[in-house]
């Protein structure tokens, strides 16, 4: 039995791309995650035969949540449903190895035709990105936009760092203290501006999104 994994914030728009996905599947197992860290968890679990995404969902960045999914499912085809016309950043997410892009706006015959294409292993793009993609190389014209898991890393003290990598290994507050020799009210000090850096709404959804996110 096929498998998909639909990602995407908007309950109505899960619910029409599970319908364009058993047009092709009728009897597809259908999974379907509402942010980043949700989609993140559920591609680590199973090995989709598709993870169809949206680039803009709470939890993390384009960039750094559309990484997450490639770590969790390295093997998984990707197609990222979007209304984005940044073509830099659509660029970055194809030298990522994203099998496709598909507009937001294109009918369920085409995302289907999409889907079609990917399985058979190749790759979809709109006709706009595909000439830029091939003249990106001669003419130089495109500038690659940053890694946000890169900016994320860099806006971290190295202490944060620390922290952050003992939080993740299951450490306490007053064990982190210990062994780095601080006082407990500036480990919580470093713990909520931790928080706010990754966008998550407690320890534990801090560890997860770290270490999706490569930075322990």
């Amino acid at each position: 039995m096929k498998s998909c994994l639909i990602c995407d914030d908007h309950a109505l728009v899960r619910e029409a791309l599970a319908g364009t996905v058993r047009m092709g599947w009728p009897d597809a197992k259908v999974d379907r995650a509402g942010d980043f860290p949700s989609a993140w968890a559920m591609a680590i679990e199973m090995c989709y035969d598709l993870i169809v995404c949206d680039l803009i969902m709470p939890g993390s960045g384009p960039l750094a949540g559309i990484d997450g999914i490639i770590r969790a499912a390295p093997n998984s085809p990707l197609l990222v449903v979007t209304g984005t016309e940044d073509d830099a950043l659509l660029l970055d997410l194809l030298d990522r190895g994203v099998a496709g892009f598909a507009p937001k706006t294109a009918s369920g015959a085409i995302i289907e035709a999409a889907m079609r294409l990917i399985l058979a292993g190749g790759r979809y793009l709109p006709p706009r990105l595909a000439e830029i993609a091939s003249a990106r190389i001669e003419d130089g014209s495109v500038t690659a936009v940053r890694d946000d898991v890169a900016r994320l890393a860099e806006s971290l003290t190295e202490r944060q760092m620390q922290v952050l990598r003992l939080m993740a290994q299951g450490l306490s507050n007053k064990e982190i203290a210990r062994t780095l020799n601080l006082a407990p009210s500036t480990v919580k000090t470093h713990l909520s501006q931790l928080l706010v850096h990754l966008g998550a709404t407690n320890r534990t959804d801090a560890s997860i999104k770290a270490r999706m996110l490569d930075l322990v």
